[in-house]
C-alpha cells in the first residue's frame, strides 16, 4: 500500500501516522525524492497476522497526515472472491445454497390466516420448497395498504414451522424486530428498502443466524456487496444475496431482472446468489420464464411468491402463483440443474416426478430427477 503524505507535515504528525501503521500490521517506509517534493509512505504487511484490509483503508484514509491513498494494493473485503476460492455454502434447515447446490424458497408475500398458511406450506413443501417465506412486517409504499400481521403473524409462522416441518425466512424492518423473529424463524430477511439501513444490517449480522439480503431497487452491484459487508463485518458468516430486480422505465414489468449482475456476482463474490422472479415480474405469467433464466445464469436458488388462492393474497396478488405452477418451476429447475451439473436440494420427504411430487422412500434429501423442459 502506498500513501501520499501532506506537504510540510510535522515530525509529530508523521511519527503518529507511522505508529498507527505499525499497530495496523504494516512495516512503514518513507519514500523521499519524489518529483515535486512529495513524500510517500510505503506500507508492507508484517508477519504479525492477517490484515483487515478494508477496515485499514478506511482508518488510514481518515488520517490528517494522509493526503491520499495512491495504491490501495489488493483490499480484501470479506465478500470478495479470491483466486481459486470455492463458493461458500449456506444451510437453512434442509436447504443448501451455493457450492453447486440449489434450493427453493416459496410462500406468500404476507402471512395469511392459520389454515391458509398451513395449506400453502404443505403444498409448497410437497412441490419442492425447503424454506417457507412469509412476511409479517410489510414495508408498503402506501400507509393505507396492508402492513402485515406483526407479532400475531410471527406466532402463526412458528406454529406452521413446527407442524409442517419446514424452515422459515421472514423480513425484519428494525433491530427491535430481531429477537422475537429469531424464536420462530431460521433465517432473517433484509428487504430491498432496507438494504442501506446500516443499524439494521449490523443488528442482523450480530443475530447469529443466516441472513437473506435483497438488492436495493436502485443499488449498484458494488453497493449491494458493501451492504453484505456490513453483515459479514458484524459477524454473520451465512449471507445469501438476492437479486429481485431494479427499477426501469418500462411498465410492462414491475422491475428489471438484472441477470447480468447475477452472473457478475457469481464471479465477484463467494457468497450464494439467488433470484426473486416474483418481484422482478410483478405478473404471474412471467415468473416461470424469469425463474428459468435465473437458474440458467448461475443462481444458487429461487424465492417465489406462492399462494393456494392467489386472487385472495393479502398483498401482491398479481405476482402470486399457485402451488401447481410452483411445481412446474421446480421441475424446470431440476432439468436445468442436470444440464449445469448442479444439485437441486429437496425436502427429505419429497421427490419430483414429471407429473408432480411424490414421497421419497429413503426419507433423505435427494437431487431431483431431470425431466426434459416442456
Amino acid at each position: 500500500m502506498l500513501l501520499k503524505l501532506r506537504k510540510n507535515l510535522s515530525l509529530t504528525d508523521r511519527d503518529a501516522l507511522m505508529a498507527l501503521c505499525r499497530d495496523l500490521g504494516f512495516v512503514p517506509r518513507v519514500v523521499t525524492g519524489v518529483s515535486g517534493g512529495v513524500e510517500l509512505l510505503d506500507l508492507e504487511p508484517s508477519d504479525a497476522g492477517e490484515l483487515d484490509a478494508a477496515r485499514t483503508l478506511t482508518v488510514l484514509g481518515d488520517q490528517y497526515a494522509v493526503a491520499s491513498i495512491v495504491d490501495a494494493g489488493q483490499p480484501r473485503e470479506r465478500f470478495a472472491r479470491t483466486p481459486n476460492q470455492p463458493d461458500s455454502t449456506v444451510r437453512v434447515g434442509e436447504a443448501i445454497f451455493g457450492g453447486g447446490h440449489m434450493s427453493l424458497i416459496a410462500g406468500p408475500c404476507s402471512v395469511d390466516e392459520d389454515d391458509v398458511l398451513i395449506d400453502i406450506a404443505r403444498r409448497a413443501k410437497a412441490a419442492g420448497a425447503t424454506v417457507l417465506r412469509g412476511g409479517v412486517h410489510k414495508p408498503r409504499t402506501s400507509p393505507y395498504s396492508f402492513q402485515g400481521l406483526g407479532r400475531d403473524g410471527l406466532a402463526l409462522l412458528g406454529r406452521v414451522r413446527e407442524e409442517v416441518g419446514i424452515a422459515v425466512v421472514t423480513e425484519v424492518l428494525e433491530p427491535s424486530d430481531i429477537e422475537a423473529t429469531r424464536e420462530v424463524s431460521d433465517m432473517l430477511q433484509i428487504g430491498s428498502r432496507n438494504m442501506i439501513n446500516t443499524p439494521l444490517l449490523r443488528a442482523a449480522g450480530r443475530a447469529g443466524m443466516p441472513v437473506l439480503l435483497k438488492r436495493g431497487m436502485t443499488a449498484t452491484s458494488k453497493e449491494f456487496l458493501l451492504a453484505a459487508e456490513y453483515l459479514l463485518d458484524a459477524g454473520c458468516g451465512d449471507v445469501v444475496l438476492c437479486e429481485r430486480g431494479i427499477r426501469g422505465f418500462d411498465s410492462a414489468t414491475r422491475n428489471v431482472l438484472d441477470l447480468g449482475t447475477v452472473a457478475h456476482l457469481k464471479g465477484a463474490t463467494h457468497l450464494p446468489v439467488i433470484v426473486d422472479p416474483s418481484h422482478a415480474a410483478g405478473r404471474a405469467d412471467l415468473i416461470r420464464p424469469l425463474a428459468r433464466a435465473g437458474v440458467a445464469v448461475g443462481a444458487d436458488g429461487l424465492i417465489v411468491e406462492v399462494h393456494s388462492n392467489p386472487a385472495r393474497a393479502k398483498s401482491d396478488a398479481d405476482q402470486a402463483i399457485s402451488p401447481d405452477d410452483f411445481a412446474d418451476i421446480a421441475r424446470d429447475t431440476a432439468a436445468l440443474c442436470a444440464a449445469l451439473g448442479k444439485t437441486l436440494v429437496l425436502p427429505k420427504s419429497t421427490r419430483l416426478a414429471p407429473g408432480g411430487a411424490s414421497s421419497s422412500p429413503d426419507n433423505e434429501a435427494v437431487a431431483a430427477p431431470h425431466p426434459e423442459l416442456p
